[in-house]
């Protein structure tokens, strides 16, 4: 009998690597500052939301893991 893999399991996955990826990058750019500056640059929306993402990808990735 084969097993078969959810979608929000894959889904789940990319959001916790999609996630990570972007918090980490964000955290870096408050320690090296970007030549290039946003009006939002302040406020670091990039931490926030890549916590978020990474936070439900984790979710998802433990909700509908294979069993």
């Amino acid at each position: 009998m084969k097993k078969h893999i959810s979608i929000w399991y894959l889904i789940g996955l990319q959001l916790a690597i999609y996630g990570f990826l972007i918090a980490a990058i964000s955290i870096y750019s408050v320690f090296v500052p970007p030549t290039q500056h946003t009006v939002l640059e302040e406020l670091h929306p990039g931490i926030y939301w890549g916590l978020v993402m990474f936070a439900l990808g984790v979710f998802y990735t433990v909700k509908f893991r294979p069993k």
